[in-house]
């Protein structure tokens, strides 16, 4: 009886020091949270493979190939046209964000838009941001918050100009950023400038001999391909480069980012 008490307080002793697994606020999978724009949600890339896998689908795939890890879920919730100011007069907050239950991680991806759409875009998206990030405090105070700096899109200037906002955000509101860009970068200096973008061109511009045969690449009177398979034939067109968005391969990009990134920080947290 003696042997067997003593088995059973060594084995105790073991489980004690191992790391507790991060499980998700209601005691289920981790449930990460993306928020951000068109480049985030990916809908061409839907529309043209619906069966993915999409962001969600690499970063959950990626994280379950971790054996040390918990089971995770994640949720995409970026929109096209999407910036922070749109994010809350159109009610989408209140309606799809803040009713989310157990959410852990939450990726805020925002600038391209806000640039563009935001007036005083300097002054007002810091603080966008920060009532952002005020209101994810609330509604989900377990949560991580980590501000993610934009994709290589516009020029090297204007990119650095939005990152550069958001590293201040980030810094006052003593949040980790997570810098998805220089991944990017580096895999368009590796791969090719025009590699992890799809192409989407109108198809009245494609000169009028080659529209018969391009139309089942046609969506809503435009052709778009994922990759370069058109490029030999359309690469001299104005524009034919000009759409920054993220093809498949992109995605796959950000996403193995993403997932690097969040392993350490759960790794971090199971470590006693």
């Amino acid at each position: 009886m003696q042997r067997t008490n003593s088995l059973r307080f060594g084995f105790l002793a073991v489980l004690l020091a191992l790391p507790l697994p991060v499980l998700g606020g209601e005691g289920g999978p981790l449930k990460i949270l993306l928020l951000g724009d068109s480049t985030t949600i990916g809908s061409v890339c839907r529309q043209t493979h619906p069966e993915g896998p999409h962001l969600e689908g690499v970063i959950q795939q990626l994280l379950a190939t971790e054996q040390d890890l918990p089971t995770a879920e994640v949720i995409n919730q970026g929109r096209d046209g999407e910036f922070i100011q749109r994010l809350f007069s159109s009610g989408r907050y209140d309606q799809e964000i803040a009713p989310l239950k157990g959410v852990d991680y939450v990726f805020i991806r925002y600038g391209l838009n806000d640039v563009a759409r935001r007036e005083n875009f300097e002054v007002n998206f810091p603080k966008d941001y920060a009532e952002l990030i005020e209101r994810l405090r609330k509604d989900f105070p377990q949560a991580t918050l980590l501000p993610m700096t934009i994709i290589p899109y516009l020029s090297p200037e204007r990119d650095e100009a939005i990152n550069q906002l958001i590293r201040n955000v980030a810094e006052s509101e003593r949040l980790t950023l997570f810098d998805v860009y220089s991944r990017y970068q580096a895999e368009l200096k590796q791969q090719g400038p025009n590699m992890l973008n799809y192409r989407r061109y109108p198809l009245e511009n494609i000169p009028e001999k080659h529209r018969a045969w391009v139309k089942p690449l046609v969506r809503d009177g435009q052709v778009v391909v994922m990759d370069n398979r058109l490029d030999a034939h359309f690469q001299g067109l104005p524009g034919w480069f000009a759409d920054r968005h993220p093809n498949l391969a992109g995605y796959h990009v950000i996403g193995d980012e993403t997932a690097k990134f969040l392993a350490k920080l759960i790794r971090e947290k199971q470590t006693p």
